[in-house]
């Protein structure tokens, strides 16, 4: 077992290089306050979308470290790791079936958005249908989709942190003490830089990223060879539990073909409507700013197939992942193979590139969770006069709380539990994508019937993850041999349910959205019969195409450099 594992004290030499980067980020987000800064930070286009003027290699960067988490380079090799291609490989394929989606859909939002001077989502909706309701909606939904998505970024450092040798028992507050340092920094920089801190922050985070894996795919085809790492991960798949069931898939057999295929395709339509990749978006200076991003970011994917490897890596090296709590956590796989196989100089350039890989994401979601209230909640319920100063202030005020809230949730509650609510959250999120996708194209459905479609599909939604139970175990080293102790059942055991009427199992999100397009197919047929009102759509059809801001924006942005509230520039 990995001596750090054991909880035979801090590696030093790791901890001083993720320092070292860690000052360099700060600094840098710092610095990002000055980077092709407007006339006045005081409006969400400026410190919440950059200035809408980020330019195809700025975009490529902060997308990519926009989607491609910290969580993501922990998670996918870890559950190959564990359970093999059905639980992890499928992330692969849906990020590549994702980028031809949003070559077709996404700059249509740009335009109309640069258009009417949209900053979110739910902006869109709210102008395309006249309801504030549905607006609302998803607006509350992009919300409580990225909060547990935050949190999970604090997991991967957690990872970093616990295979360096800190964070085991002992005094609780010194144990989460980094963790706290680390996002009172993120907070501080992004308060201050907006969106323009991870945007500058990312070419270090995806450098990095880019070097680690490159080195570890070079140095496991050298040094091992993929036919024993494919042999290892093979024989344990193959392995039965006590149970007389696999560990895991190596290759996904013919039952799980319905659960892989739903889980990438859906997966794939959800990723662009979490608020953080809208705002990524929406931060392009063009329509083909976009387009070419949609066309060259499948080299990310490229890059998380080759991560995934280092899961059945880590099974060919019988790599440990008991923690400094001496609880196992497939989520250690990854961090324990580079501190087992690298110097540790190198090791702690891999863990830098992790823990940065957390504080991009977190900044971008937290910014887009704060556009989301300030628009659509404050703005609209609270305080409909609010000038583009008002915003601002209020939207940095905001990323701070989502920000905080995110590390109590982590700090306070079980890691499980995270995970559960983010895997939730893409059940969530889907439901969002017929107002924005469809009413990019047409405004054939009627608001009220999207709106009941989207309450009927996250109850069901809900509900039915909620109802899917696995045996909640914990494994732990006693007189160094695992021991499996069952606590109960756990809900939220899986994202996969039987589609009904049939033992096929298949993605929730995916069903739930089927009975979210039902519901407002058949209302909206039966509110036209009745003739209910429809609202005003605030768009026109040349607005989809157009890469020139309306006069109405211009005007706005005039406001916001003069930095007086309540009259015009």
């Amino acid at each position: 077992m990995n001596a750090l594992a054991a909880g035979h004290g801090v590696n030093r030499v790791e901890l001083g290089v993720v320092l070292f980067f860690f000052v360099i980020v700060t600094f840098g987000g710092f610095l990002a306050v000055r980077w092709r800064r407007g006339e006045s930070m005081q409006s969400l286009d400026e410190w919440g979308l950059g200035g809408r003027g980020f330019g195809t290699f700025i975009t490529y960067f902060l997308l990519g470290g926009d989607l491609y988490t910290a969580y993501t380079f922990v998670a996918v090799p870890a559950a190959m790791f564990a359970t093999g291609a059905v639980g992890g490989f499928f992330a692969v394929p849906y990020t590549i079936v994702v980028y031809p989606i949003i070559f077709i859909f996404m700059p249509r939002l740009w335009s109309v958005s640069h258009r009417h001077g949209y900053v979110t989502p739910a902006d869109f909706v709210r102008g395309r249908y006249d309801s504030r309701l549905l607006a609302l909606a998803i607006a509350i939904t992009g919300i409580i989709a990225t909060m547990p998505y935050i949190a999970l970024q604090l997991v991967g450092i957690q990872a970093v942190l616990d295979t360096m040798g800190i964070g085991g028992s002992g005094n609780t507050f010194v144990k989460d003490l980094p963790l706290i340092i680390a996002f009172a920094v993120l907070a501080a920089y992004t308060y201050s830089s907006g969106l323009r801190a991870p945007a500058l922050i990312a070419f270090v985070k995806d450098g990095l990223i880019y070097l680690v894996i490159i080195v570890a795919i070079v140095y496991l085809a050298v040094k091992i060879g993929f036919g024993g790492i494919f042999d290892a991960a093979e024989t344990k798949m193959k392995t039965k539990t006590k149970a007389g069931l696999p560990t895991g898939s190596f290759i996904p057999a013919s039952s799980t073909y319905w659960a892989y295929g739903t889980l990438a395709f859906g997966s794939a339509l959800a990723l662009f409507m979490y608020p953080h990749s809208v705002t990524a978006v929406l931060s392009g200076r063009s329509r083909n700013v976009i387009r070419r991003n949609a066309a060259i970011l499948p080299t990310y994917s490229l890059m998380l197939g080759l991560l995934a490897l280092l899961g059945f890596a880590a099974i060919y090296e019988k790599t440990s992942v008991f923690g400094q709590d001496g609880k196992a956590n497939a989520q250690l796989a990854v961090p324990h193979l580079f501190d087992q196989i690298f110097p540790d100089w190198f090791a702690g350039v891999a863990f830098a590139a992790i823990a940065i890989g957390a504080l991009v994401p977190a900044a971008i979601m937290s910014i887009a969770a704060a556009n989301l209230f300030t628009r659509n909640i404050y703005r609209e319920f609270l305080k409909p006069d609010a000038t583009p100063a008002n915003e601002a202030r209020v939207a940095k005020i905001t990323s701070l709380v989502v920000k905080f809230g995110a590390l109590l949730f982590v700090l306070g509650m079980d890691r499980q539990n995270a995970i559960n609510l983010q895997l939730l959250g893409g059940v969530w999120i889907l439901q969002t994508l017929l107002s924005i996708v469809a009413g990019l194209y047409t405004r054939w459905f009627h608001r009220w019937a999207l709106l009941a479609g989207w309450a009927a599909a996250m109850v069901y939604g809900t509900v039915i993850a909620y109802r899917q139970t696995v045996p909640n175990a914990t494994t732990t080293l006693v007189n160094g041999k695992p021991k499996v102790t069952v606590h109960g059942m756990r809900h939220f055991g899986t994202s996969l349910a039987d589609f009904p009427g049939t033992n096929t199992k298949v993605y929730i999100a995916v069903t739930a959205l089927l009975l979210n397009i039902l519901i407002a197919v058949v209302l909206t047929v039966l509110l036209r019969v009745v003739k209910a009102p429809e609202g005003t759509d605030a768009t026109e059809a040349a607005d989809y195409y157009s890469d020139a801001p309306s006069k109405r924006v211009a005007v706005a942005a005039a406001e916001a450099t003069a930095g007086v509230e309540g009259r015009p520039a």
